[in-house]
């Protein structure tokens, strides 16, 4: 027993490069950023003050997420997802979230579980009124996630992880297609309220529409964003 204890060794609290990687995937999250950027592994060393080994290994984690893509003979870039990409992300998170909603609402621990729901629904109301989008965004995440994670299935909750860091590029490039944060805002606790309602075939009937049509969305942004370049350039 003495002899395995000394076989291993002291785990590091944070690596350097994990703290690399959470700093670029903030600023990747935040749009400092933007689409389809490409990411110089020197430059980012240079910044940060480190060799090139933790900030490749911090690239490659980033592209483990899917925050990042890396084209053969190009480089490492922030990726810009197609209608398909959009689509499809939306399509697998409708899957998890409706079989979990399904567990969700067959728990004796609905009460509690819609509480939980309702009060990050308040923050995101109060978030939404002092215009701080970054945190819209990262409580509804934590709403989604908050949602699969109560069914209790820890496969459920990893298969969600999987698309949990696209979802919140899908939401960078979502932002300005809504119709403002107050829709957004509103759509979260209808949802909240037909899950506290017990209604199983309602929750389920609205989850699509809570989520709307993201390529639609999508172009209404990109529009927004032309439409504000253009007012810049003038």
């Amino acid at each position: 027993m003495a002899d395995t204890a000394n076989t291993i060794k002291r785990l590091t609290r944070r690596t350097l490069s994990s703290q690399i990687a959470e700093e670029i995937r903030q600023a990747i999250l935040s749009g400092a950023f933007p689409l389809g950027a490409q990411l110089n592994e020197m430059e980012l060393a240079e910044k940060f003050g480190v060799s090139r080994g933790p900030v490749r290994e911090a690239l490659q984690r980033l592209i483990q997420e899917a925050l990042l893509v890396s084209e053969p003979h190009r480089g490492v870039f922030i990726p810009e997802l197609t209608d398909r990409d959009l689509s499809d992300i939306f399509f697998v998170r409708e899957a998890i979230e409706g079989s979990a909603i399904r567990r969700v609402m067959m728990s004796e621990a609905l009460p509690e579980i819609s509480l939980s729901l309702k009060r990050l629904v308040v923050r995101m109301d109060e978030a939404a009124r002092m215009e701080d989008w970054p945190l819209v965004a990262d409580l509804d995440m934590e709403f989604h996630r908050q949602l699969v994670d109560a069914a209790g299935s820890s496969r459920l909750s990893r298969m969600y992880a999987t698309v949990q860091a696209e979802t919140k590029l899908c939401l960078l490039m979502l932002r300005g297609g809504y119709r403002g944060s107050a829709a957004l805002v509103e759509e979260h606790r209808r949802l909240a309220d037909i899950i506290a309602s017990g209604d199983v075939a309602a929750a389920i009937e609205e989850l699509p529409k809570h989520f709307g049509d993201p390529v639609r969305i999508m172009h209404k942004a990109n529009a927004a964003r032309e439409r504000g370049s253009s007012s810049e350039a003038a």
